[in-house]
């Protein structure tokens, strides 16, 4: 009887890890086996951020009424309109209800980044997991007006600058050959300036092909590959003060956001660090913030000391945490610097895009006039010679 009891319970959770196993490759995508390629992961898309900040509100707010996390899951899947939001919840709750805490069951679906499990994992420690929702909706919240703020900035401006660029190819392929063909018809020498152009015109000819696949190839390179990124990027923030307080201040309020998030629910200090700087995971700041963390544990230096000389936070940081370790403050320091930067990051979006804004209509003014020299001069010069080559 003792053995017959072990054997049926574990049955059971073999069918259970199972039916899971076999939901999460339905979610995934993956419903052939043998498809499988051996030692490579398999690709699960991330939750949309959208759908996102509503299911964290969402949670938060049944949460705050008491109902435990299972149900709350159950609730906001039912009668969900997208399939792929009611199969995710669905698995997460099986997860939970197997006794994982509701951290490891999100990060179980693959469909979460490191930074949400870690403030998940948090407000789960701390016994506040409505709070911890309710932060994380608020902090995507912001994000995403930034990045909205940052594609108006820059995507319009791309788009009209590469369209420019495409005009003056087609003028250099399609319309300059043709005034150049009817000029030898009428047995005329172009002049000079003609002659220029002619010759740019064949040249254009030949690495058109190059260029734009050039700009496309590179444009890809720099949005998928991540080491590429943050090399264009540090290159950038080297040479361009406006892009580097941008960055920093973006950075920075990442950290100080998590920070305050994780502070706030009664996360002691060092495992707030550790959590926090999983937010900037891929940028130099996440090792600095590691090893700031590290020497304020094993050697007891304060922790604006550590800010102050490991990382490359801006010396407010450091000046404001060491008056909170002073008073006892600390909350409401990293609570006044969260509030500064999310000022001082949406007064530098607003400057940068008026800066890319400069920029476009000086870079549009000199192709508009690349076009016009380069299409419509020959056509005013040409005139002369069609008036001599027909005697008049």
């Amino acid at each position: 009887m003792k053995d017959t009891e072990p054997s049926a319970s574990s049955a059971a959770q073999a069918a259970l890890a199972a039916r899971i196993k076999e939901k999460n490759n339905a979610i995934s995508g993956h419903h052939n086996p043998a498809k499988k390629t051996a030692g490579k992961k398999e690709r699960i898309a991330k939750f949309p951020q959208k759908e996102l900040i509503k299911l964290c509100r969402g949670l938060a707010s049944m949460l705050k009424a008491n109902i435990n996390t299972s149900d709350a899951l159950k609730y906001y899947a039912n009668g969900h309109p997208s399939p792929m939001v009611r199969a995710t919840l669905k698995l997460i709750r099986e997860y939970i209800e197997t006794g994982q805490p509701a951290h490891a069951a999100f990060a179980r679906s693959g469909r979460f980044d490191d930074k949400f499990i870690s403030l998940i994992r948090a407000g789960t420690d701390a016994g506040q997991l409505d709070q911890a929702f309710d932060s994380i909706a608020n902090r995507l919240k912001k994000e995403a007006e930034f990045k909205s703020k940052m594609r108006k900035a820059t995507m319009l401006p791309s788009i009209i600058i590469f369209a420019l660029i495409m005009l003056f190819i087609a003028a250099q392929l399609r319309i300059i050959p043709e005034i150049e063909k009817i000029i030898k018809e009428v047995g005329q020498e172009p002049d000079a300036l003609s002659g220029i152009l002619f010759k740019m015109s064949h040249v254009t000819k030949k690495i058109w092909v190059l260029i734009v696949g050039g700009i496309i190839g590179s444009v890809m390179t720099f949005f998928m590959v991540e080491k590429v990124r943050n090399a264009v990027v540090f290159f950038l923030m080297a040479r361009w003060r406006l892009l580097r307080k941008l960055v920093m201040g973006m950075r920075q309020l990442l950290f100080l956001g998590s920070m305050d998030m994780l502070h706030s629910n009664g996360i002691n200090l060092s495992k707030a660090v550790e959590i926090s700087a999983e937010s900037l995971k891929g940028t130099p700041m996440y090792e600095e913030l590691l090893t700031a963390g590290r020497r304020y544990i094993e050697t007891g230096l304060p922790f604006s000391d550590a800010v102050r000389k490991f990382t490359s936070c801006d010396p407010q940081v450091s000046h404001l945490i060491s008056i909170g370790e002073r008073s006892s403050s600390l909350g409401t320091q990293l609570k006044l610097l969260t509030n500064m930067y999310e000022e001082d990051v949406d007064q530098i979006v607003n400057e940068f895009a008026q800066v890319v804004n400069i920029f476009v209509l000086i870079a549009a003014a000199l192709l508009i006039t690349m076009v016009f020299i380069g299409a419509f001069l020959p056509i005013f010069l040409m005139g002369p010679k069609m008036m001599n080559g027909q005697g008049m």
